[in-house]
């Protein structure tokens, strides 16, 4: 019985440890010397394995060429999923590719990874593979059929595009076929664009059918689609390049509608959190505090409290807080015996609000260039915040050269208080504020305060 049994138990163990190995090779070679491999879930990536980068010799079109490999052993837990191997810190910098409890070999250039990979080794990621290259060369002929037309209404191309439409659909309907019951599935079902089964003559009614037809073949509740890049990149193209004008004022508004359209689509209050989060950190690049704080207002701040993320909250805040367009965070000093506070200082049209130092070489340089030039500005106050371990050297400093100015000591220097929440790691750092104390420019030096102050 025990004879009976034991090849059953010895392929069940080999079944449930196997572990599966990740090969890549980069060609032309690259001068990094690491790749980390990282499962992605949902807007985010967690750690999977890393290792060091081999020079390699390969034969690619039957010629020898160095190359870059790297071989990686994934642990016998790893799950099936969405993968990525990452080489850069920046720029295109990792590949993607889909793991199913098999081997995985490819090859790729460095410089355009997704555009270039090529698997040798793996089912699931051969089928998907061909599939997009064979899909988006169905695509590319009905588009350029279409584009055709609508740059030329008197063109006769019914036929030729009913041809390619029909070829589009049969290599679909072929895929989806060989993807039954594999990982990619989802993937291959989803990929399509939902083409007009006939010719479209206005470029207006062919922008309303790519924009109302762009979300139906999206299934947002589909784990494998979560966790993956796939949502996240349908979602960037729907808002940034789907929905544009070349009118700042329209543009924004553009990006409140589209992201109205995509936030309906998921019911997950968590994931929903997960892509708010990621747009925000989109439009953070950009700095376009208009549409950050329409976000947070509008979507985050409604979400459950209990899923709410208050550190990213919070932290998103900070960071912004000193960019221009806001009201500069307030803070507070005794000038002749009073309290002084920012926000309800009423002596000037405008302020400029310097963080300095008496430790600070180029601070002694530009702050009495400064006073100087500010002597013909009396509708402009300086606000003079002293960044210092130490009143001694600041108190002799200001009242013999910074007379008429509004003098602030800050002390414990970088670990300021203020100084922290004005994210000051250089001076002198200048703020121009208006009479509301909103910040209106952050000039980086002397002549850029000048200039600036010259224009008004």
């Amino acid at each position: 019985m025990i004879k009976k049994i034991l090849p059953f138990l010895l392929l069940f163990a080999s079944i449930t440890y196997a572990q599966h190995t990740i090969k890549g090779f980069m060609s032309p070679k690259i001068e990094s010397d690491w790749v980390i491999i990282y499962k992605i879930e949902g807007t985010k990536q967690a750690f999977v394995n890393n290792t060091t980068l081999k020079t390699d010799s390969l034969s690619i079109g039957g010629v020898n060429q160095a190359v870059r490999s790297f071989e990686i052993k994934l642990p016998s837990s790893a799950k099936s999923g969405s993968y990525r191997a990452t080489y850069r810190l920046e720029g295109a910098g990792f590949v993607d590719f889909f793991y199913n409890k098999e081997d995985i070999s490819f090859i790729f250039n460095p410089d355009y990874p997704q555009e270039s990979i090529a698997f040798t080794e793996s089912s699931e990621n051969i089928l998907y593979s061909n599939y997009i290259n064979q899909s988006s060369n169905a695509q590319q002929k009905l588009d350029s059929i279409q584009v055709a037309v609508l740059q030329n209404n008197n063109l006769n191309l019914k036929d030729d595009y009913q041809k390619a439409y029909i070829n589009f659909k049969a290599i679909q309907t072929q895929f989806e076929k060989e993807g039954v019951n594999k990982y990619v599935e989802p993937f291959i079902k989803a990929s399509p664009r939902k083409n007009s089964e006939k010719l479209i003559t206005s470029v207006d009614d062919y922008l309303f059918q790519m924009k109302n037809t762009f979300f139906d073949r999206l299934d947002f509740s589909n784990e494998k689609l979560i966790n993956s890049s796939f949502l996240t990149n349908r979602i960037l193209d729907y808002i940034f390049y789907i929905n544009y004008s070349d009118d700042l004022k329209e543009q924004q508004e553009l990006y409140k509608t589209s992201i109205e359209t995509v936030l309906s689509k998921i019911k997950s209050d968590a994931y929903k959190r997960d892509i708010i989060q990621f747009i925000i950190e989109q439009f953070e690049a950009s700095k376009n505090l208009e549409i950050i704080d329409y976000l947070f207002e509008n979507h985050y701040s409604k979400l459950p409290i209990s899923i709410q993320d208050q550190k990213f909250k919070e932290e998103k805040m900070a960071l912004f807080a000193t960019e221009v367009g806001r009201i500069a965070p307030d803070f507070s000093w005794q000038e002749n015996g009073k309290t002084l506070k920012l926000s309800t200082l009423n002596d000037a049209e405008n302020y400029v609000l310097v963080f300095w130092s008496t430790s600070c070489s180029h601070c002694l340089r530009e702050i009495p260039e400064l006073h100087t030039y500010m002597a013909n500005k009396p509708n402009i106050k300086v606000i003079a915040f002293a960044l210092e371990n130490d009143a001694f050297v600041w108190e002799t400093y200001q009242k013999t050269n910074l007379s008429g100015w509004h003098n602030v000591l800050g002390l414990k220097k970088w670990e300021n208080k203020t100084a922290r929440t004005y994210q000051i790691n250089s001076t002198p750092s200048y703020f121009v504020l208006d009479k509301k104390k909103q910040i209106i420019a952050k000039p980086n030096e002397i002549k850029d305060v000048k200039d600036f102050l010259d224009k008004m």
